[in-house]
């Protein structure tokens, strides 16, 4: 049985595979879980869990429900990288 960590890694693939391209809905990683790993729902939900709560992705909730990797502002970039050449 795959960690819980193993799932968040293998579900953090398919969402930079897909960055920019398709929008992925809970279910979609879940699946993609159980397909790959053979991990459980419980577990594809921890997981999940695990990567909102560590901020690597973020739910949106235009015209559904989805998961996507946080989006930064053109603006809080330019500070960010002000701010390391000071």
């Amino acid at each position: 049985m795959a960690t819980t960590e193993e799932i968040a890694e293998c579900m953090m693939t398919m969402v930079n595979q897909f960055a920019g391209k398709k929008r992925l809905k809970p279910g979609d990683l879940i699946k993609h879980a159980k397909t790959e790993l053979g991990a459980d729902k419980k577990a594809s939900k921890d997981a999940i869990r695990l990567l909102t709560d560590d901020n690597k992705l973020v739910y949106s909730y235009f015209g559904g429900t989805w998961l996507e990797l946080p989006y930064e502002e053109g603006a809080a970039k330019s500070d960010a990288q002000a701010a390391g050449t000071e």
